[in-house]
């Protein structure tokens, strides 16, 4: 393989793999001033995921046109000019390719052919070679085979330092008897927008009054652990879930992210809320309720039945929560409703991801359920069809994926979380608690 040419040789020559264009197709442009170089195979898999009706096959058609643009500028083999000063190659190898690997990677697999490739751009230039990827045990042949490996990281956020979404606070007597007797309190501590928290009396670490930070008014105004009149029963359990509660029922917050593990209560609480404002209160037309499941596996129309047939499935989890609901519901005086009614009824509607692209959702109380399974890309598309008078709320574990392409740093929750935090119109809880039976918290904790 001849050495790379081109108008400008970078510092770096970093390799592509594909599982990086079909997490990201503007990928090419995010390495600076540097060599970005595509193995040959890598145009051939993107070939193969083309016809996918999901994210990963959008990916890949849009860098198919990405990369025909770019041709029409220069030959790819020979190097195009990126915008950002960096070159672009698209490179093959030759007959002695695999030779330069060991014998037991010399199966002519595509994953090979891209590490033999990557080993000659290393030889072959003076140029650091690093090779990107986000499948794992790519990255790990290729370190082992001496190349420099990293993880594509343009979206990540460090999972242990995600935001909380509140903090403790210690206060003076006079602080708590001023914010009890009046409902609010202004405070030297620097709080971020919507952000909660838990007022200690300085004089007695047993006492402790939950708050939210109103930015506009910049106090923090007293949040209620009891839940309003007819909220659909349910009382929160715990801190967190009285901070839960309250941002998912108060209408100037539009975004609302839920992040824990299984058991905390994450989608309980949104879809009690979200019945309460849209049956009780009437502020919203319909709820919206959809997971990710589907466009991340096979599409829908290779399934039999109607949509919503071929949806049930997936769905079970919010029909088990709605009947849950209903349950303690029809121990009121207002007629019990089933899951079936609401939706034969229009009020409640659950829909693939596949169908969301191009609308625009107005007046609906939205509820992303399993978001940690979307990538950082697929959480903007959700939350820019989000119109006037919608309410979203995106509910997920970050260390419950099933998603080969993303992990707990770079799915789109806690990249949405992290993006989201300074705003006004968001606000972000942490359940650390599980609440749905004490052998369900034991096996989240143990298991």
């Amino acid at each position: 393989m001849e050495k790379l040419t081109g108008e400008y040789e970078g510092v770096k020559n970093y390799i592509l793999d594909t599982t990086v264009l079909l997490y990201d197709a503007q990928a090419l442009f995010n390495f600076r001033k540097n060599n970005v170089i595509i193995p040959i195979t890598v145009i051939e898999d993107i070939d193969h995921f083309k016809k996918e009706v999901s994210e990963i096959g959008r990916s890949a058609r849009q860098t198919s046109r990405i990369l025909d643009t770019l041709r029409n500028r220069a030959n790819l083999s020979t190097g195009v000019k990126l915008e950002n000063g960096g070159m672009l190659f698209v490179k093959t190898g030759a007959g002695s390719t695999f030779r330069k690997l060991p014998d037991e990677l010399r199966e002519r697999s595509r994953d090979n052919l891209i590490l033999a490739i990557a080993l000659q751009v290393k030889e072959q230039s003076d140029k650091p070679a690093i090779f990107v990827s986000k499948d794992i045990n790519l990255r790990i042949k290729a370190d082992a085979l001496g190349l420099d490996a990293e993880d594509y990281e343009s979206d990540k956020v460090d999972i242990e330092e995600l935001y909380p979404g509140f903090k403790n606070i210690e206060v003076s007597g006079n602080t708590i008897s001023r914010f009890v007797e009046n409902g609010f309190c202004s405070l030297e501590e620097k709080l971020l927008p919507n952000q909660y928290v838990s007022l200690i009396s300085q004089q007695d670490s047993q006492l402790s009054y939950p708050g939210r930070f109103d930015a506009l008014e910049e106090k923090v105004v007293s949040v209620s652990p009891e839940n309003r009149e007819g909220g659909w029963r349910i009382t929160p359990r715990n801190r967190e879930q009285a901070f839960a509660m309250d941002a998912l029922l108060n209408d100037e917050i539009q975004l609302v992210t839920l992040v824990g593990k299984a058991g905390t209560g994450k989608t309980l609480l949104a879809v009690a809320a979200s019945l309460f404002k849209t049956v009780d209160e009437n502020i919203y037309s319909r709820i919206l309720v959809s997971r990710p499941t589907l466009p991340l596996g096979k599409d829908i129309g290779y399934l039999p039945g109607t949509v919503e047939e071929k949806l049930t499935p997936w769905m079970y989890p919010i029909v088990d929560n709605v009947e849950l609901l209903m349950r303690k519901d029809s121990k009121s005086s207002r007629q019990s409703r089933g899951f079936r009614e609401l939706v034969e009824m229009g009020i409640l509607i659950v829909e693939p991801l596949t169908y969301i692209r191009g609308r625009s959702i107005h007046n609906q109380y939205l509820i992303i359920d399993e978001a940690q399974n979307l990538t950082p890309h697929e959480i903007k598309t959700i939350i820019t069809r989000v119109g006037e008078g919608t309410k979203i709320v995106v509910t997920g574990d970050p260390y419950q994926i099933d998603n080969p392409y993303i992990d707990s740093s770079s799915n789109g929750l806690s990249y949405v979380v992290e993006k989201f935090k300074k705003q006004d119109v968001a606000a972000h809880v942490t359940l650390t608690r599980g609440e749905r039976s004490r052998l369900s918290e034991l096996a989240a904790n143990l298991l």
